[in-house]
Order: structure tokens, then C-alpha cells, then sequence
């Protein structure tokens, strides 16, 4: 029911009925008249409503979230491979790629869903020179090496140290392959798809005084009965640290240290140490991440500045 202030008072009706029904048909007749005149006999006029404008106001995609890390305490010199042996102007055209793979996370067996600009299955065309690999060691800081069988990676695929370590099936186009490990990085002038292979290694392929020859290259997963190694860095403590994996089968994608809360994603670095600015995690736990998303968990490894401690892990071969 109504509230009470709502409702209309009742009106008296005796001694009005035949005036007000009068009026009521005099007004009628007016009203009609006016109408007719105003619409012209037409028919009678329609209102159309438009709905208002409406905006899609529906929020984007919000960005990743990453990992809070610091900046490096201490610069690092550069030990890249010097410019290719070779007078010639390096090619500009990328290698031939494939179509970009799914963001969604894919299991190991699916394929390689943390690859970056190097991925299993794809074979990259670009051009092969050589340098001079001295005692093994290069930018990835992995030190000196009797095995020569290494390769710089041209800036753009080295990708800020994550080609570190990968293996690579490298073709000439007469035929003749070699397998490589990439420890180095080769600036510019080296093109991407451009792999400064160690003279060792180029002379598998082709004639030293040749100077560059086209190649293609892929990545490989090799049988190893190696492990992986783990090697703080110098200057490393329980306050900061420098932390860096050896002899992974198959490239890193990350490395991360336990805290009291999970897992801390570290920072790559582009001579190929993961750096724990606040010293979170060093000393502790670690897990290791492949490209094809395996984890490898390591514990026991102490914080002992440079010395080169192995595990009893490895990644699976793909």
C-alpha cells in the first residue's frame, strides 16, 4: 500500500458532474482541431528513441609481473670475440624463423616454450667466420677450455648470454658439418644468423684463407654423461652474489634461489652470471630452468667464490 503522503485527496463530486463533463468535451474538440491543423491530416506522429553510445571500457591485458632485482655491483670487461676475420660486409637478412610460437606454457614433449630467439627445430641460415679462441674462454665466462670446438654468437642471437652454452649443428653448403658450443659473443659487425667460429671449428668446413661461407645451423640436445656445475661468482658472499650454471645439455632459460616464500627469478646478465643483488638465496637451494620448461633442483652448493662445483643432475636430451 501506498505511504499516506503519497495518495491524492478523495474530491467532492456532487452538483459538478455536468460542468465538468462540459468542459471535458469542450477541451477534447480543441485539442483535435489543434492537432489536425499542426499535423497537416497526416497520420500521428511516432517518437524514436537513440540508444546511447556505449564504450567498451573492458581493462587490457595487465603486463607480467617480474622478479624485483638490482643492478650489478661491479662492471664487467668485455671479452667478446673480436671482429670476424673477414674485409667483407656481413649480410643484413635475419634467418628464416617459422611462425611465432604460442605464449601459453607447453609441456617439454610440445616443444621449447621458454626458447627466446633460438629455437629446437628450426634451422637459421647466416654466414661463418673465424677468429682466433686463444686458451677456450669468452664472454660466457666459463673460462679456458681444451675443447675448440666453440663459437661466438652474433649479438642479436646471443640474446644477453642465453645462447651460453648451446649446442649447435652447424652445415656448409658443400656438405661438411661441425658441432659447436657457443662461449663467445661476436659484436658487430656480425649480423644476426652470423655464427665467428673458432679457426678449429672452420676448418672442419672450409679453407681458412676462404675468410666466410654461407652456413645454416640448428640446435642440438646432445647425449652428454656429463652433469651440471655450479660456480659462484668472484666476490660473491651470503650478502650478494653471482651465481652461474656449466655443462647444461640444453640452454638455460632461468635460474632462480629459494626464499622464505617460494622461488626468486634472478637476473641474467650478459656475461652469463645470474645476480642476486641483496644476497636472497645465496648459499641455498637452487632450480634450474630449460628452454623446454624441465627444472632441475640443486642443494648443498656453498658460496665458494670460483671454484666450479658439480651436481648430480642433468636435463633431459630432446
Amino acid at each position: 500500500m501506498a505511504s499516506p503522503s503519497h495518495r491524492r485527496p478523495r474530491r467532492e463530486r456532487r452538483g459538478v458532474l455536468v460542468p465538468a463533463a462540459a468542459a471535458a468535451a469542450v477541451g477534447l474538440l480543441v485539442s483535435l482541431v489543434v492537432a489536425l491543423a499542426r499535423d497537416g491530416g497526416s497520420g500521428p506522429v511516432r517518437a524514436t528513441a537513440t540508444p546511447a553510445t556505449t564504450t567498451d571500457a573492458r581493462p587490457g591485458v595487465p603486463p607480467t609481473a617480474t622478479e624485483t632485482t638490482g643492478r650489478t655491483p661491479e662492471a664487467e670487461p668485455s671479452t667478446a670475440s673480436p671482429a670476424p676475420e673477414s674485409s667483407a660486409t656481413p649480410p643484413s637478412a635475419r634467418p628464416s624463423r617459422g611462425a611465432t610460437p604460442a605464449p601459453a606454457a607447453r609441456p617439454a614433449s610440445g616443444g621449447a616454450p621458454l626458447a627466446g630467439r633460438i629455437e629446437p627445430g628450426t634451422a637459421y641460415s647466416g654466414v661463418a667466420t673465424h677468429y682466433d679462441a686463444g686458451d677456450g674462454d669468452g664472454a660466457c665466462l666459463y673460462g679456458p677450455s681444451p675443447d675448440r670446438m666453440t663459437a661466438a654468437m652474433n649479438t642479436a642471437d646471443y640474446e644477453t648470454s642465453k645462447a651460453c652454452g648451446a649446442y649447435l649443428l652447424v652445415r656448409a653448403a658443400g656438405g661438411a658439418s661441425v658441432t659447436v658450443r657457443i662461449t663467445n659473443e661476436c659484436p658487430s659487425p656480425c649480423a644476426p644468423g652470423q655464427l665467428d667460429l673458432s679457426r678449429e671449428a672452420f676448418g672442419k668446413l672450409a679453407g681458412l684463407s676462404t675468410g666466410r661461407i654461407p652456413i645454416t645451423w640448428s640446435l642440438l640436445s646432445p647425449g652428454t654423461s656429463d652433469t651440471v656445475s655450479i660456480r659462484y661468482k668472484t666476490g660473491s658472499s651470503r650478502h650478494w652474489c653471482g651465481v652461474q650454471a656449466i655443462g647444461h645439455r640444453n640452454p638455460l632459460a632461468r635460474l632462480e634461489v629459494a626464499t622464505g616464500s617460494g622461488w626468486r627469478q634472478l637476473t641474467r646478465t650478459e656475461y652469463n652470471y645470474f645476480l642476486s643483488p641483496d644476497g636472497t638465496g645465496c648459499g641455498g637451494p637452487l632450480r634450474l630452468t630449460d628452454i623446454y620448461g624441465e627444472r632441475l633442483t640443486v642443494d648443498g652448493i656453498a658460496v665458494r667464490p670460483d671454484a666450479v662445483q658439480p651436481t648430480r643432475v642433468q636435463f633431459a636430451r630432446h
